[in-house]
């Protein structure tokens, strides 16, 4: 890896179809005129935004480099492309287009789209690299190819049935995926079989990850193979004990009645097991996971050596995770360590852990009050870091130079950097990265080459290949705001946001963002107030916002954010005030904003409008709940009205179980207060979502029917939780618009 990197030219080569400056920023060009933004622009190819590249990843070896991008003409189908670092050049390495069929996807692998939020791609939306950095796996409209360096591809699959979450095995020996059901494994080229039982019941599931799992924990994938390939860990789940949802899914020609075992709060979830087997399934022994059945398989992690699985274990409190370690001859398991929950808290789970090749392991933990690395090691603990403020990831480490490398907001809460640290003396973390940017990182296996991806209020996101150091070496892509990029034509109206705080009841700093028209004296604008509100969450930050808001403020609108109590990257306490009391704090300090919103002269405080999407749906009904007249009017999308209605892992977490504190779901429920609501309300909801299932909506829109209540609705046929798309998304925004105007709330242009 240090050879190549070293062989790298010096002069900074841009990989991208821009010119770098010296300085890295792009500079902003001063238009004479500029094009007015309007959702139909917004929503259209190519992306104002720029180049949106998706999956990018480093070879094992570490002389490639690659990544999906979408394409010019329609910014929602990726292809995948690779960069080889020695020879500086990119290639397309698989065109989705010539290759696809355009077939449609199997039900199972639409809802696992769903899980991820990309319901609404097309093309490649994931691959794997083979260990010998010679090939990738490549999944694309239900089928398996095995793309090569030198520019062929090779069709492993080609049948109607699925293929859900195919895997190459660590040294590339073996192709796995799963299908009705079952863990099908083959050696690569040759064809795959089922290696797990044929079982007697349609509720058993082999390799696969239940819902919550996808859902709430991150977790897409039932199986994990040994790195020297004589093992795969399976999962095996039976979903008999969840209820059945009869989920309509309501379709413009046609509605699908869907018979969905959905795990809602307070009911029983899946029954989960772990297997170890080899790769033709024979050997299987069963995990010991302890004797409480009703329980979490968070993740799963094999050592170096193969030798030990790992298996994190939560309660269904969630107030409690363990860290087994199993022998996988037999399935004997005992305690690492345990991690406890903060006196009403919870567990957050996360992917910030490394097992290194000493036996030691890096970890996130919050036992501090805030997330920050540890090191266990021969049984004892280390601080890596500390203080307060937050770890967000943790992105490798370079066990030959001993180095870790992290993002935090040590610096800025708003702005998180890329850090390093001494792993054997920790100390004060080196930040890698720039103060004016909010950054990300990914990293190859040793952590000696990184990913940097980077944006700020006025620039979209760049991205670049930099040493261990940080140092640039290459741009990925520049994204740089010169003469030929799609926004371009936008910049004489691009405001920038400016940042505050306001306090909350118990006089905790709130952050807030604002965008503003730009003010003639004595003029006052309405306001468009977006909110999401719910826990572990951060929506105000220092980054690229992208041409939505910016499209609202040309509309003459102020628009404006804020992060209540319960959001993300502020510590256990802060977090926590939302434990059993969803539709209180966050309610009462997005109030705040709002109060603070009418001190301002140039505000018109008659005219503040509140919208939100999913959480930020519900928060929109109780923020009209509970203050008649504070705003002007409320958007509500996919809200959740009644959280019984949701699912367990997520809902339990900061609500406890419905049967042990059904008094706390009483006063979160949005649907019996609903008559409170004397604003002008605009309901919409996906007819099809499978997450906050359609009933939510209905519930409500039947509660307001009853007691004679005016409000708008709009219901999209056939769209589940994410209603978008380049047409659909213009109709939402400009119903939403439309809404408005018909109440008087308009801005000035």
């Amino acid at each position: 890896m240090a050879g190549l990197v070293a062989a790298l030219p010096v002069a900074l080569p841009t990989l991208s179809f821009a010119k770098a400056d010296t300085a890295g920023k792009t500079s902003m060009p001063d238009p004479t005129s500029a094009a007015t933004l309007d959702f139909t622009r917004v929503f259209a190819s190519p992306a104002l935004n720029g180049p949106s590249p998706r999956q990018v990843r480093i070879s094992p070896h570490g002389r490639y480099l690659t990544l999906l991008r979408n394409r010019p003409d329609d910014r929602e189908r990726y292809d995948l492309w690779g960069y080889d670092r020695k020879g500086g050049e990119w290639r397309m390495l698989v065109d989705s287009l010539s290759l696809g069929t355009g077939r449609e996807l199997s039900e199972a692998e639409k809802m696992q789209r769903e899980r991820q939020r990309i319901g609404d791609l097309k093309g490649i939306v994931d691959y794997a690299w083979n260990e010998d950095s010679a090939s990738l796996l490549v999944p694309l409209d239900g089928d398996l190819f095995l793309a090569g360096l030198d520019g062929k591809v090779t069709r492993l699959t080609d049948d109607e049935g699925d293929e859900l979450n195919p895997a190459l095995s660590p040294s590339g020996t073996y192709v796995s995926y799963v299908r009705d059901g079952r863990l099908l494994v083959g050696k690569t080229g040759r064809g795959q079989k089922a290696v797990t039982p044929q079982e007697t019941s349609e509720t058993v599931h082999w390799g696969e990850a239940e819902f919550v799992a996808q859902e709430e924990m991150a977790r897409l994938t039932g199986y994990w193979w040994a790195p020297d390939e004589a093992h795969i860990a399976v999962e095996r789940y039976d979903e008999a004990p969840v209820g059945v949802v009869q989920r309509a899914a309501i379709g413009a020609e046609g509605t699908k009645i869907y018979a969905q075992r959905y795990p809602a709060a307070g009911t029983p979830n899946v029954l989960v097991s772990l297997h170890v087997m080899k790769p033709d399934g024979s050997g299987r022994v069963e995990v010991d996971l302890g004797a409480d059945p009703d329980i979490y398989i968070a993740r799963v992690n094999w050592s170096r050596d193969g030798k030990t699985l790992y298996v994190q274990r939560q309660n269904r409190a969630q107030d409690r995770l363990d860290m087994l370690a199993v022998d996988p001859a037999t399935g004997a398991s005992q305690v690492l360590f345990t991690e406890t929950a903060a006196e009403g808290g919870w567990t957050n789970l996360s992917d910030s852990y490394r097992f290194l090749k000493d036996g030691s392991l890096v970890w996130w933990s919050e036992r501090s009050g805030f997330g920050h690395l540890y090191r266990f090691k021969d049984g004892a603990w280390t601080a890596l870091t500390s203080g307060n403020w937050e770890v967000s990831s943790l992105v490798g480490v370079d066990e030959a130079k001993g180095r870790v490398i992290f993002t935090g907001t040590r610096d800025d809460v708003l702005a998180s950097q890329v850090y390093a640290i001494d792993l054997e003396n920790p100390g004060a973390p080196e930040r890698l990265t720039e103060l004016e940017w909010a950054n990300s990182a990914v990293a190859s296996q040793d952590a000696s080459t990184l990913v940097i991806s980077r944006s700020s209020p006025d620039q979209p996101t760049q991205s670049y290949i930099a040493d261990g150091t940080g140092a640039r070496l290459a741009w990925v892509e520049e994204n740089k705001l010169d003469a030929e990029h799609p926004y371009t034509p936008y910049l004489a109206s691009h405001r920038e946001p400016s940042f505050g705080t306001v306090k909350a009841e118990d006089g905790s700093d709130l952050h807030w963002m604002m965008i503003t028209p730009e003010l003639k004296p004595g003029k006052t604008y309405p306001v468009f107030f977006e909110h999401y509100g719910g826990p572990h969450v951060q929506t105000v930050s220092k980054d690229w916002l992208g041409a939505r808001p910016q499209a609202i403020v040309d509309k003459g609108f102020i628009y404006f954010r804020l992060d209540n109590r319960g959001s993300a990257h502020r510590g256990v306490e802060f977090e926590k005030q939302i434990r059993e009391a969803m539709g209180t704090v966050e309610v009462a300090d997005q109030k705040a904003g709002a109060q603070y919103l009418k001190t301002l002269d140039f505000v018109d405080p008659d005219k503040i409008v509140t919208y939100g999407w999913s959480y930020g749906g519900y928060m929109t009904l109780k923020m009209l709940e509970a203050d008649q007249g504070l705003y002007a009017a409320g958007i509500s999308g996919a809200p959740v009205t009644k959280w019984e209605l949701y699912d367990t892992h997520y809902t339990e977490r900061y609500m406890g179980d419905p049967r042990q504190v059904p008094e706390a779901y009483a006063a979160s429920a949005a649907i019996e207060d609903a008559p409170k609501i004397a604003d002008p309300l605009l309901l919409i909801h996906g007819m099809a979502d499978d997450n906050v299932v359609f009933e939510n909506s209905t519930a409500l829109a039947a509660k307001l029917q009853n007691e004679a209540k005016p409000f708008e609705m709009m219901f999209y046929p056939g769209h589940t939780h994410s209603v978008g798309g380049p047409k659909i998304s213009v109709h939402v925004w400009n119903t939403i618009f439309d809404f408005l105007e018909r109440h008087g709330i308009t801005g000035e242009n």
